[in-house]
């Protein structure tokens, strides 16, 4: 386990966009590379599409 995110990424990240497979993906890739969900998801709409939020914090790589 590391004790830093990799490529110079942040320990916090919020991940946003629009409700789609890109945004899954996106939140994938980042548990993937060691970060961990913080707090539930957040959803609101734009008057055109569902945009949504998560907060991402660096806990290692899990081995």
């Amino acid at each position: 386990m590391t004790d830093q995110p990799p490529n110079g990424l942040p320990r916090y990240r919020l991940l946003t966009g629009p409700d789609d497979a890109k945004f899954c993906h996106r939140v994938s890739e980042a548990l993937e590379l060691g970060y961990r969900l913080h707090g539930s998801p957040a959803a609101t709409y734009d008057g055109e599409q569902v945009i949504v939020a998560q907060a991402m914090l660096w806990q290692g790589e899990q081995g």
